[in-house]
């Protein structure tokens, strides 16, 4: 396993972040559809919504639309990447720093996944675009990609804050969930598949630019017909009739019609072009770099300019026509044709050179596709087991679980890199199913199945899981941190993390010195490597060393750099950011700034969330720094029901060792004076609904979205007001931003 960047080199990653949220040019000879826009812009509706099939036309009115408004315009082309609120998110982010300057501040800040992405990556996003100096249009294109309920709820969340005279306008192959709870609150203008069919009129421009004027009236409107006003099959057929083919002879319906239509344009085109064009579909995106590559040839260059001033459905991603891709329709026209053509032979050879071109160039996430399509389970399975952990952590969830899906069960059962990472990955974002599911199977690996040079590594991440977990109790997470210590080489990139718990097995048996002498080695190992996540455990750990011994300068200097890795690494809503969050908060009371300790404290309240018993010593000795910034500022009741929540973590793990001292004497501290008043915080289920209060979400559905029942949400709904001083979701939502609870 290795930790490394999902993003990879940032040089391909950042040209294909700037092509998608570019502007397209406006295509030569397109049909007008001013009309529908102008009654869309009049409208006033905040959300514009363009539903329609493939080859409707739908790129090109959101094209003519940006080229046409007076208004500040941001572009965002989705594709199969962004099925996750975090990629979704970024790129929207990414767009939206041409409309508002406050969006440049939180484009890092878009990972979270799920409720954590809804409940801060989202507000965030939307404050900024809600700060915009200037009325403007969003357009987003290709929708569909990004229908999954999170993504959805997330995009709920930014068009509650869009300012007025602003609009958000959406394209899809279909209708975008939110649209019909957008549809109740008249915050919806929608355009169909209907209002983009064409006339004999519209018809008769596009056979004219095509240069198929030679058609008659009466061929032409047979055509339209047979089309039904199909804006793609009129358009091949006009490609039909400039060649000399006769258009008003087609038949058909949409699909078959398509196939035939596109079969007619390429036949027509010398071999060695059609070979072109369907060898180089096999890429999303494509560059003269990349079909040079993957293709074998030296002249794509020449040959994507060729394609696109014959307007054979090259779509230019860029201004600079740098980076193309081909009308969908097409390129899964070119795609059956390549099969059937080339042989699947050649398919999968066109794939493994995609793949080799795109990890060669730090696209990791895109290697890993062209290995699925090539079938190279084994080798897409090693690619994810590095890859998994860092794209949980950035919220692409989906993706992840995606590559799982179509690597098969028995094949992710039987890799032990993968389940290793997927036992860390569900353990430290505390999915507790997921995690007790993976660390079951991980238990289960056969150390004879493995080969006999991998067994020691393999057992030294079992062993370092084993030891974060605690199942067996004290004597077995030492026994297991003292053999990962022992066997993870110094070279290792998982060095810092055996030695992070080797650290916590001391802090169990007492053994305080070595404790922070681990801690320390821990830092600098992590620094060296990178490795931000043991930074962010180990520095509230040395400030705890400095509180206890009266040293508070010592200890801002730990918290400062705790709270300094959260910020850079922008990791703020994980888990593991829970304790160094508490310690900062206890240090920024002490040195007098109350209002910075509440800050910090309600942000490590909310990294709470995750923090359950699958990181029992983590979890518990959040909750005690958590409870003791809540004393700090006066609030015992708070600190009562956080160690009400350490008990329920001791039920299920009960041997800490010298960890349930500390507990004690907490327990005993809040015991020796009464509470008097103070608030009682929101749970970590109810943290974890809070988000979906500023959706138009029912109760239903928010059950459906966090797997509880109706009865279930109702309750901790009213809970959740009930701890605001709130009766309704808007409230709640105001009352919770001001918090802290949503939002940055």
């Amino acid at each position: 396993m290795l930790r490394e960047s999902v993003q990879g080199g940032p040089d391909l990653q950042s040209v294909l972040l700037s092509s998608k949220i570019q502007t397209p040019p406006l295509r030569k000879g397109a049909v007008s559809r001013r009309a529908l826009i102008d009654r869309a812009r009049e409208s006033g509706a905040r959300v514009v919504s363009v539903t329609a099939p493939a080859g409707y036309g739908k790129s090109t009115l959101l094209t003519e639309w940006a080229a046409t408004d007076s208004r500040n315009v941001a572009w965002v082309s989705l594709d199969r990447s962004d099925i996750d609120p975090a990629s979704l998110l970024s790129v929207i982010a990414a767009a939206a720093v041409a409309l508002s300057p406050a969006a440049a501040e939180v484009v890092a800040d878009m990972r979270g996944i799920g409720a954590a992405a809804l409940g801060r990556s989202a507000p965030l996003l939307a404050g900024a675009l809600a700060a915009a100096p200037d009325s403007f249009v969003l357009f987003v294109d290709d929708l569909h990609w990004a229908d999954s309920p999170d993504c959805q709820d997330a995009l709920e969340v930014l068009f509650s804050r869009l300012p007025e005279g602003s609009q958000i306008v959406l394209a899809s192959r279909r209708e975008p969930p939110l649209i019909g709870r957008l549809r109740a609150a008249g915050d919806a203008w929608e355009i169909a598949m209907a209002d983009l069919l064409l006339g004999h009129a519209d018809a008769r421009v596009i056979f004219h630019e095509a240069g198929a004027d030679d058609v008659d009236d009466a061929d032409l409107h047979s055509i339209v017909e047979r089309c039904e006003g199909w804006p793609t099959g009129l358009f091949l057929c006009a490609l039909v009739a400039r060649s000399g083919g006769d258009a008003a002879s087609v038949t058909g319906d949409d699909r078959y019609l398509a196939d035939y239509l596109y079969r007619e344009c390429v036949a027509r085109l010398p071999e060695d072009m059609q070979s072109f064009l369907r060898r180089s579909a096999v890429l999303d995106q494509l560059s003269a770099a990349s079909c040079n590559a993957v293709l074998g040839i030296e002249d794509a260059r020449a040959r994507l300019h060729e394609l696109e001033a014959a307007n054979l459905f090259l779509v230019a991603m860029d201004r600079r026509r740098g980076w193309f891709r081909f009308h969908s329709l097409f390129r899964e026209f070119l795609l059956v044709e390549l099969e059937r053509a080339d042989g699947a032979a050649v398919v999968t050879d066109l794939h493994r050179r995609a793949a080799a071109w795109h990890q060669e160039h730090g696209a990791s996430a895109q290697a890993v596709e062209h290995l699925l399509w090539a079938g190279e389970t084994e080798r897409a399975a090693d690619r994810i087991a590095e890859l998994g952990l860092p794209m949980y952590q950035r919220g692409e969830v989906s993706t992840v679980k995606r590559w799982l899906s179509e690597l098969g069960d028995d094949l992710v059962r039987s890799y032990p890199p993968l389940v290793v990472s997927m036992a860390w990955t569900a353990i430290l974002l505390g999915d507790v199913a997921a995690g007790e599911r993976w660390s079951r199977i991980l238990g289960a690996v056969d150390l004879e199945t493995i080969p006999e040079d991998s067994r020691t590594e393999f057992e030294s991440a079992r062993a370092m899981v084993r030891s974060a977990m605690g199942e067996r109790g004290v004597d077995r997470i030492v026994a297991d941190a003292a053999y990962a210590m022992k066997h993870e080489p110094v070279t290792s990139p998982w060095r810092d993390q055996a030695v992070h718990l080797w650290a916590t097995a001391c802090l169990l048996t007492d053994d305080l010195p070595a404790a922070k002498s681990a801690f320390e080695e821990a830092i600098d190992l992590a620094t060296m490597m990178g490795n931000t996540d043991t930074v962010i455990l180990s520095e509230p750990e040395l400030a705890m060393f400095a509180i206890d011994a009266g040293r508070w300068d010592a200890a801002a200097r730990h918290a400062d750099r705790g709270v300094a890795a959260i910020d850079d690494s922008h990791m703020d809503g994980y888990p593991t950011t829970a304790l160094a969050l508490a310690v900062a908060a206890r240090v920024a009371v002490r040195d007098g700034d109350r209002e910075q300790g509440k800050r910090l404290l309600a942000r490590g309240m909310r990294a709470r969330i995750g923090c359950t018993h699958l990181l029992p010593v983590h979890s518990i000795r959040s909750r005690i720094q958590l409870a003791k910034a809540h004393v700090a500022l006066g609030d015992r009741s708070a600190a009562w029901h956080l160690v009400r929540e350490i008990d329920e973590l001791l039920r299920k793990r009960p041997d800490v060792g010298a960890l349930s001292s500390q507990v004690e004497a907490l327990r005993a501290g809040l015991a020796a004076e009464p509470a008097a008043g103070g608030s009682v915080p929101l749970t970590p289920a109810e943290l974890r609904l809070l988000p979906y209060l500023q959706t138009h979400l029912t109760i239903a559905e928010i059950g459906q979205r966090l797997f509880i029942s109706r009865n279930t949400v109702s309750s901790e709904v009213g809970s959740i007001y009930r701890k605001l001083a709130v009766t309704t979701r808007g409230a709640a939502v105001e009352r919770a931003s001001a918090l802290g609870l949503l939002g940055g």
